[in-house]
């Protein structure tokens, strides 16, 4: 499914009324030039954290959250990110011939997991540019939009919360993380208020929020909380006209953020659930880095030899109070 002119959204769905979100979108046109060279011609929503791409990450969150349908939003270059939820009978049938039963079950795991989708981004002119993409795709029903650079902690989820909470209000719902005051000019930040009492036991993953502004980076000292908006949406259909009223902002480019906020002014109802859990973020190295240690620490089989190689080195370097060791020690 290659790129298309926006159609208008499908009529007849009653306001306020929706059933839960079945389809997300994973925008996933950009350049990442933080992570170049690397990203020259690998995208780096393949880059490895531990043994699997980030981006399986973020569609087996999908696939737990039963959302089955996923289109990706892609640019040139990017068709091997298709290709990694695709079967590989090749390399099945080598395994199988070696007796590999389990990096067997792994690879045909990927193509098991979603119906996976594509279109084309002809140019990245900004997230809610690329949401528009998915307009045909959705149907007129209401969906969620993942960002491909950050996921959940599996053992706490917060995908399934905020499907929940878009079907009983029909409205946005939105993922806030908590950050240091002196970080709000990093992040868009909402104003918020209580959610009402039906609403306020809805979701394991963190406490809801009723939504009463948004505003991108603003200043610090000057942010109306510091509840940060991260990389997981639940739209209505009604998002898409919206973004065509939405003039350039940012840089230039046609931001989500101020199409949403566009709705919130007009009486669309905006919830977020403020998340508890662990998120992981990759779109910058040392969160990658980060992401990667961690869950390697966590893993049952690498993570005991891991912890122990990993502390002997931290232990070993300048600063921290130890002998000096040699290049090397302890990684054997």
């Amino acid at each position: 499914m290659l790129g298309r002119t926006p159609q208008p959204p499908a009529s007849g769905s009653p306001a306020g009324v929706t059933r839960r979100a079945t389809k997300a979108v994973i925008p996933a046109a950009g350049l990442a030039t933080r992570f170049l060279p690397a990203t020259k011609a690998v995208p780096k929503e393949l880059l490895p954290v531990v043994d699997r791409p980030v981006l399986q990450y973020i569609v087996e969150e999908a696939a737990s959250a039963e959302i089955n349908d996923i289109l990706l939003v892609t640019g040139r270059g990017k068709t091997s990110m298709v290709d990694h939820f695709d079967r590989n009978p090749y390399l099945e049938s080598r395994l199988e011939a070696k007796g590999d039963t389990k990096r067997l079950a792994a690879v045909r795991h990927t193509s098991e997991l979603a119906e996976i989708y594509t279109c084309r981004q002809g140019e990245p002119l900004g997230l809610g540019h690329a949401v528009s993409y998915a307009e045909s795709h959705v149907g007129g029903e209401p969906f969620a939009v993942l960002l491909a650079d950050e996921f959940c902690e599996e053992a706490r989820p917060l995908l399934p919360s905020m499907l929940d909470l878009q079907a009983r209000t029909g409205g946005i719902v939105l993922a806030f993380i908590e950050v240091p005051a002196d970080e709000v000019d990093r992040y868009g930040i909402a104003s918020v208020e209580d959610a009402t009492a039906e609403l306020v036991d809805i979701s394991d993953a963190g406490p809801v929020v009723k939504v009463t502004g948004l505003v991108e980076k603003p200043p610090v000292g000057q942010a109306p909380s510091n509840y940060a908006v991260v990389g997981r949406y639940v739209l209505p259909f009604e998002i898409f006209e919206a973004i065509r009223r939405t003039k350039p902002g940012s840089g230039g480019e046609i931001q989500l953020t101020d199409a949403m906020a566009m709705m919130l002014a007009e009486g669309t109802p905006v919830h977020g659930i403020v998340y508890r859990g662990q998120r992981f973020d990759t779109g910058i190295p040392l969160g990658y880095l980060q992401a990667t240690v961690q869950l390697a620490c966590e893993r049952e089989d690498l993570g005991p030899a891991f912890r122990e190689w990993l502390a002997e080195f931290v232990a070993t370097q300048p600063g921290t109070g130890a002998a000096e060791a040699s290049p090397g020690g302890g990684a054997s």
